[in-house]
Order: C-alpha cells, then structure tokens, then sequence
C-alpha cells in the first residue's frame, strides 16, 4: 500500500524537476520516462542514473491523462494570482481535475505528470486544497507556505546570503541569516510604526491559509462550507478590530476606510520583496498613486472603477430593502440569521454569490483596482503588487483601509436587524462575580509584550541548492504566557455555559472613554470554550495557549520532516494542526510601555442555545482555531452570530459598556505592558525551536469543563 505522506514530497522545492531528490533524505521519483518534459525526455537514462540514490517511489503510469489544457495556458514563469478571474478559474480547474482521481495512487500519479507544467504557485495552490479537502489524504500535514516560498514572506536580501551558506558551510555549521527588523521603511513614513504587525510572518500566514481552507472558487463540495460568508466578514472583521488595538498602542488614530476611490492614494507602500518565479519585484506603489480603469488582457481581466461604484450602491440599496435579487429575478430576504452569510458570499464574491452579474465582485476586483494601480493597462509589461495575493496583502497599509471600508457594508447590515435584548444575552441564575488576569512574576491584570525571535527553515524553497536546513532569523511580537481565572455562581442546576473572553481599548484616540456604539467595533476576541458549571461557586481557570482563536506559533514554522512525532503518543495527536489560525504570538496587542489601558470582557451564555448539531466533524479532524477558521468537516460550533454579543448596535438605552451588561457578563480594566527588549531563539538539543504545548487541557472549573474544540 502507498504511503501516502509521498505526496508532501511534491511541494519541496516548488520549481526543481521532479526526478531531482526531495527532502533531507534526497527521496526520488521513479517517474515513467512519458512524464518527463520535453526537456528532459531525451536524458531520461541519464536522468535516471544521476538523480536516484536515495529512498526511489514509484509512479504508476496512468493509461489516460486528463484534459489539462486550460490550467496549462498559465506560463510556468508567470505570476498567479487568485484574484485574478482567470487564473482562480484555471486553478478551479486543476483542483476539479485531481478531486475526481479514483484513488490516491491515481491522484499521486497525475501529481507527479503536473507538477513539471504547470505554473508551480498555482500548482502547489491546488494540491494544498486537494490534500486539505480529499477524505483519502485530509489528515495529512501541509508544509508550512513559507518554506515552499518564503520570498513571498522576507526581506529579498535574505536569499543571496542564504545561498552562500547553503552551497559554502556544511550542515549542523550553518547560522541563521537575521532579518533587520526594519527593512521596508523607516519611521520617516508614518505607518511604519507597525509594520511589526503588518509584516509579520504568522499573520500573513494566517490569511494565506483561512484562503486555501475557504477559497471562493473551485468545485461546490469545496467551497460550499457551512456559514462561510459569514466567516468571511467575521475574520475579516477581527483583522480590523485588532490592526485598531495595534494603531491605539502606537498613538495612532483608527484605520480610515478607502471610501472615495478617485483621490490620491495617501499610503505609499515598498515591499522589498522578489517574486522568484517570475523573476521580478513586487512593484512599489507610491505615495498619492490614484486607481485607474483596468483593462489587462494578458490576464483578462477589465473593469471600471465606475463598476465598483456601480456595485457598491447595489450593494447597499440591497441592504437598504432587506433583500437582494437573484439570478432567477427572485427576491431573497435577508434575514436576522442568514443575511450575514449572504452578502458575505455576495461581495466576496465567490462562486455562492446568488447573483454575480448584478452585484459584481466588489471585493476581489477592490483588490485588482489597488494591485494594478501602477500598470493598469499593461504597458510597462509589470505584475500585480502585494494585494494581489493572499499571502502578501496584509503587508500593505491600504489592505487595511479597504477591509475596513468592506467591513462597514456588513456593520450598515448589522444596523438593521434587531439589537440583543437583554433577554437574547442573560443566563439566567449564573453570575459572573470576578475576573482575573495572572501571569508567573507580573502584576495582576497586567499582560506583558515584548520582541522575541525565531528561525523558519528555508531550505525547503531553495531550489537548486545542496540539502540541508538553511535557517532565517526573524523578530516578531510576544507576550509571556498567562491565565483567565473567572469566577462564576450558579444558583440554578448544573449546566453547560459557553464562557466568551474579549479584550477591546478602553480609550480613544483623544484619551477620552470609548462609548459603546464605537467600542463594541473594536473588541478583539480572545477565547471560547465550553464549561459545565455545577450548582454553587465555579472556579474556573483557563490558560492562554488553548485560545480557540490561535495556534501555537512554533507550529507555524515547524519542520515536518524533523518535528514529527512517531507512533499514536499523545504528542503526535497534538501535533494535528491544519495550520489555519491566528499566530498565538500575537494574540495579545504590543501595547505601550506605561501600559495601553484595555477592558476584559468575559461573558457566560446559556450553551444549550450555543449547542449545534451535527458540530462534530466524522472521523480524526484538526485541532483547528474554531473561532476564525471553523472545524473542517463540521458545522461552526456556535449557534450564535459570529462576534456574539457585541455584533449589533446596542439596545435602547445603552451608551457605555457598564449598561451594556447583564449580571452573567463582567469586566475587568486590564493593562498591556511592552517591554522594548528581544528574547533570542529557544533551542532544544537538536537545533530544532522548541514547540509549544497545543491547548490540549480543558477548561478547570470545579465541576470539570471541556474544551470547545
């Protein structure tokens, strides 16, 4: 029988021919001569002499090869965007085409003849989406992106001296190649202040991967996930909220949303960054550019701006009557409960949107308008800039003010269904008496920030190099570990409750209180879980790293090859991440060094109206961040509005927070503490980071709790 984890060996070193050795124990594909390139056909007896060595897989000739012509009308050397329709299209395409081999050996086979011709981003873009989605191979770990390509992640300069220590120093010899923490700009450009953010590695991860798990385009089985345009606005919404909390510990005011989209551009953004596969930088935009019409037939891609607009007002006038037109000219209402999904899907848009023609692609085409602004026609023969792709977007300022613009479409939704009363957010007979924040040496209800850096192992996207890990040396926001400890009384019988912990800023830019229509936007959701509250007094402890939001930042970067746990241990269990998630290194805002005043917020909602059916995903699943990325294979765990309770305009009556709550809610005034100083590497004996524990513990309440994924 095949192992089937041959196919990760597929997305080492994205752009080497496959007959080249891949992973550190140089594994080769006995790859029938029919498969090999035109290139290389007449050299397939030296081929084969010279490449193999090491562990040989074999490849079984298929006796018919699929229609591959559409996905290979993308130059291998091209630049690949999923914005772009036509290449979301071809890519669809080729994921069709490997979800419908018959067995696994079927879909290795065909890999393998692809991986040579097609457009190697797309091609790894696609068999990610198949490895995630196919039950035959969905319990498999992805590499992480950025060892197949971490140009798309990193300084350009990182390469050149990455290069010369792959082919000059021996294995076990080589140091790590530091990123400057500074080398896109410098605090002359006023964004720069939290390039920190913006740049971060995790991050940047995160949204490239919530995209490969929740793509608007390929077969219906795919994309048709439950509430999934919902999910889109939430996570999107959370991006916001937090780049804010980030903007306010730096003394910044609030991002402005891109609402005018003929005025000058304020935001320049240099990314410094080499696209390898198409051999060219990523195109700077600068300061003061102005969008343009785009008409670009390489990529087939045309629009107006007078078509976003045009979109745009539809868009509002829909949610203006409480209902959109679909393409049978039907009217579909939306409602409390689905309208959120609807227009998520809707200005997106991906392929559920219930009517395309009409509301257009507000979204993905915001995106092209903004990646395009400097070749909008193509003259200059140049590439999209970093909007253009999920993986590098949110390095640039003007990510944030256009999400922030798409994010107050949904808010304008949100205004015109009904406000939370107090009935809809009460758990009767369950108080919340105390919260607290407590952490090993720092003062209570204090959370402490500071830099810390780690390596990522590039070695996997060094194509053409000698084996061996080549490490990068990167500094990145850190928090030191803590605990929640909630207590709650019961007066009722024992029950389940779902406990919901957010953070927001307590002050404004002009250090005045935030009142609540404003602060409800920015709470950043921190943890929920599910805990069984037994009559009387509940104690309740929670630790930081078994947020539901986050995963453990180390298994970002981890080496798989290396990391991997043998056997069925309780540590190879843990190690089953999807990889979807926000970096728990960031979970807590950098905050300021006379501590950035924020309010906990922690709610007990009644987990008998949370319960979903049907939550459960059939089979071994991934320990997934629920709240962002959903449980693959399952329905979202939660029965309420994602952002529940703080999602709607608030109830009559309701100006600050304090009136906001119901007594199973309390908050708690808190500070965030940076501390300008950098942690170096931790290292086990192995040179390997160390990962962190996964939250495998459940919730401690004194009945017992369980956790919510």
């Amino acid at each position: 029988m095949t192992d089937k984890n041959n196919i990760l060996y597929l997305f080492d070193r994205p752009t080497e021919p496959i007959f080249i050795g891949k992973g550190d124990e140089n594994v080769s594909f006995d790859v029938p001569a029919e498969y090999l390139t035109d290139r290389y056909k007449p050299l397939a007896s030296d081929i084969q002499n010279r490449f193999s060595g090491g562990k040989t897989i074999s490849i079984t000739k298929l006796d018919r090869i699929p229609d591959l012509s559409f996905p290979l009308s993308l130059p291998r050397d091209a630049a690949f965007s999923l914005f772009i329709p036509y290449h979301s299209k071809m890519a669809s395409k080729l994921i069709e085409i490997f979800m419908d081999t018959k067995s696994f050996d079927e879909l290795l086979s065909l890999a393998v003849y692809c991986r040579d011709r097609i457009n190697p981003y797309m091609f790894i873009y696609a068999l990610s989406v198949v490895v995630t989605h196919r039950p035959d191979t969905r319990n498999l770990e992805l590499p992480s992106h950025v060892e197949m390509f971490p140009s798309l992640y990193m300084d350009a300069t990182v390469f050149g001296r990455a290069r010369e220590e792959s082919a000059v120093v021996q294995t076990g010899s080589r140091t790590p190649i530091e990123i400057p923490h500074d080398y896109s700009a410098n605090d002359l450009d006023f964004e720069h202040r939290i390039s920190y953010f913006r740049e971060d590695i995790g991050i940047n991860l995160h949204h490239w991967h919530w995209h490969l798990v929740y793509p608007f385009e390929g077969p219906m089985s795919i994309v048709n996930k439950d509430r999934r345009g919902e999910l889109f606005y939430y996570m999107h919404q959370q991006i916001i909220a937090r780049y804010n909390m980030e903007r306010l510990s730096n003394d910044m005011n609030r991002v402005v949303r891109l609402t005018n989209w003929r005025d000058p551009i304020l935001e320049g953004y240099f990314p410094k960054l080499d696209n390898i596969l198409a051999n060219r930088v990523w195109p700077p935009r600068p300061v003061n550019a102005r969008l343009s019409n785009i008409n670009r037939e390489v990529e087939q891609i045309s629009f107006d701006i007078e078509d976003l607009e045009r979109w745009r007002d539809r868009i509002f006038n829909a949610i203006h009557s409480g209902f959109i037109i679909n393409t049978a000219g039907q009217q579909v209402r939306l409602t409390e409960t689905d309208g959120i999904n609807i227009l998520g899907n809707l200005i997106e848009a991906s392929v559920l949107s219930l009517n395309q023609n009409l509301y257009g692609s507000l979204h993905n085409n915001g995106h092209n308008a903004i990646s395009f602004i400097h070749d909008p026609d193509n003259r200059f023969l140049e590439n999209y800039g970093v909007m253009g792709d999920s993986a590098t977007a949110m390095r640039d300022p003007i990510f944030y003010r256009w999400h922030a613009y798409i994010d107050d479409i949904f808010q304008e939704f949100k205004a015109t269904i009904p406000s939370y009363n107090v009935q809809n957010l009460s758990f009767e007979n369950v108080r919340v008496q105390s919260v607290e924040i407590a952490a090993t040496g720092i003062p209570r209800n204090e959370f402490s920030t500071f830099w810390q850096q780690s390596d990522v192992d590039l070695s996997r996207g060094l194509d053409f190099l000698p084996r061996g890990s080549v490490f990068a040396r990167f500094t990145h926001l850190q928090h030191a570990p803590f605990n929640y400890k909630i207590t709650v009384e019961n007066n009722g019988n024992q029950r389940v409750g779902t406990v919901r912990i957010f953070i927001a800023p307590r002050f404004d830019e002009r250090g005045l209180p935030f009142l609540f229509r404003e602060q409800r936007k920015l709470f950043v959701e921190l943890d929920k879980f599910s805990v069984t509250l037994k009559r009387g007094r509940n104690d309740i402890t929670r630790r930081s790293i078994e947020s539901s939001v986050t995963i453990p930042h180390d298994v970002t970067y981890r080496n798989l090859d290396r990391n991997r746990p043998s056997g069925n241990s309780e540590a190879a269990a843990a190690f089953n991440f999807c990889g979807c998630g926000w970096p728990q290194n960031m979970l807590i805002p950098k905050g300021s060094s006379e501590g950035f005043q924020c309010q906990l917020f922690v709610m007990i909602s009644n987990g008998a109206n949370d319960q979903v059916e049907n939550a459960q995903a059939d089979g071994q699943t991934c320990d997934n961040a629920s709240s962002y990325c959903g449980i693959r294979n399952a329905r979202y765990p939660d029965a309420r509005s994602m952002g529940y309770p703080f999602d709607r305009t608030p109830r009559d009556g309701v100006v600050t927070l304090q009136q906001f709550l119901t007594p199973n809610m309390a908050v708690q005034d808190v500070r965030i503490r940076f501390s300008n100083r950098t942690v170096a590497p931790l290292q086990n004996r192995t040179g390997t980071q160390q990962v962190q524990t996964p939250k495998t513990t459940p919730a401690k309440a004194s009945s017992g709790g369980s956790n919510w994924n």
